[in-house]
């Protein structure tokens, strides 16, 4: 029996092929031509198939699938089904073993009036349309922005029928945090294709236990104004060991450099778990985990706080810090008023992910929520 049709997936096909069109009359070649080979009704029809796979269970397992829309002159080294497979829910769930692991994706193309699951691929290329199952009933849908950026960035968030379309606009605001706009697709992301703090990001929220990262100015002792002494797990000498692997031009970085970084990425994230905050310099050099932190003497008590998300048609709300969160919430936004030039990233259990900085426009802290942009 066939699925019936998934409503989110037409109402959100159009606004992505907007998209590409959009950035396809600009400079960027790779949209033209995803714009020009895919319509609308094919990215409907592979959100629909997706959706209904991510429902399916196969053996038990949730099906976990990434689908590249790509031709395959695009393709480098795929590996090519002699038979290829009709895209479908069933189909997806049946092969989603074979490329569950990050990286992997299945590639799908029109070939005569039928849209085909032809290979798996370990690359796509720029502005390429992928979406990927990332829970039941949750699915994301991205693109790589430039053949520098190891990061996709996403373009829309499908959780059952609410649908969710990230706003690139927002990273022109002056005061968005760079964390923020790299992920919205900025030229920094494109330039450096590691973004330390987006990927300490995603760690924190992978442990899924809730933390907090303190990122201070180098060089700078304020902040410890704003933290209760002693601090239960201060290191001396500081961890140095993400700097200096930042200190190697990417040209000079080793084989062996990317499994060494993200095992300190993963180490340093694991600490957040601690209760209290890590404390990171924004030079990257770990000072302290478990740090509780205080309002700074003389200063006044957060009453207040902008909160916002990169969602088309979301409004920024001005709060009182205890409507956003506990208290891991709480300190961070008192962290942030008393000392503005640092930032704060905490992650909540449930998922959701806030980056908290100071705002010169509002002259308050922002709070930008950036769960959609992680997933």
């Amino acid at each position: 029996m066939n699925d019936p049709a998934y409503s989110a997936a037409r109402a959100v096909a159009s606004k992505v092929h907007e998209h590409f069109a959009h950035h396809a009359q600009t400079s960027a070649a790779g949209a033209a031509r995803t714009s020009a080979g895919v319509g609308p009704d094919v990215i409907e029809a592979v959100i629909d198939a997706a959706f209904w796979a991510s429902l399916r269970r196969e053996e038990h397992y949730v099906p976990r699938v990434s689908i590249a829309i790509m031709a395959p002159e695009d393709a480098v080294q795929p590996l090519v089904f002699e038979h290829p497979l009709s895209l479908n829910a069933g189909s997806l769930v049946h092969v989603s073993a074979a490329v569950e692991r990050p990286g992997l994706h299945l590639a799908v193309w029109r070939f005569g009036e039928q849209l085909c699951v032809w290979s798996t691929v370990r690359a796509v290329p720029t502005w390429c349309c992928v979406v990927e199952v990332a829970a039941p009933g949750l699915l994301v849908i991205k693109h790589r922005p430039s053949d520098l950026s190891g990061k996709f960035v996403n373009l829309a968030v499908l959780e059952g029928d609410q649908i969710k379309i990230i706003d690139e606009r927002a990273r022109m605001a002056s005061d968005c945090p760079a964390v923020v706009g790299s992920l919205l697709g900025s030229d920094a992301l494109a330039l450096d294709s590691t973004n330390v703090f987006i990927e300490l990001a995603v760690s924190m929220r992978a442990h899924a236990r809730g933390g907090s990262l303190l990122v201070v100015p180098e060089g700078a002792d304020v902040w410890r104004e704003s933290i209760v002494h002693p601090i239960p797990y201060s290191i001396s000498p500081r961890f140095g060991e993400l700097a200096d692997l930042m200190r190697d031009p990417p040209h000079e970085r080793p084989g062996s450099w990317d499994v060494s970084y993200r095992r300190v990425i993963d180490t340093i994230a694991g600490l957040t778990a601690v209760d209290g905050a890590t404390v990171l310099t924004d030079h990257y050099a770990l000072v302290a985990f478990g740090a509780k932190i205080s309002r700074r003497d003389g200063f006044a008590r957060a009453e207040q706080v902008a909160v916002s998300e990169p969602i088309e048609g979301a409004r920024t709300e001005i709060v009182h810090p205890g409507q956003i969160g506990g208290t891991r919430h709480l300190s961070a936004v008192q962290f942030v008023q008393d000392q503005h030039d640092a930032l704060a990233l905490v992650a909540s259990q449930d998922g959701r992910f806030t980056v908290f900085s100071w705002s010169s426009c509002d002259a308050m802290v922002r709070a930008d929520r950036i769960e959609s942009l992680l997933l």
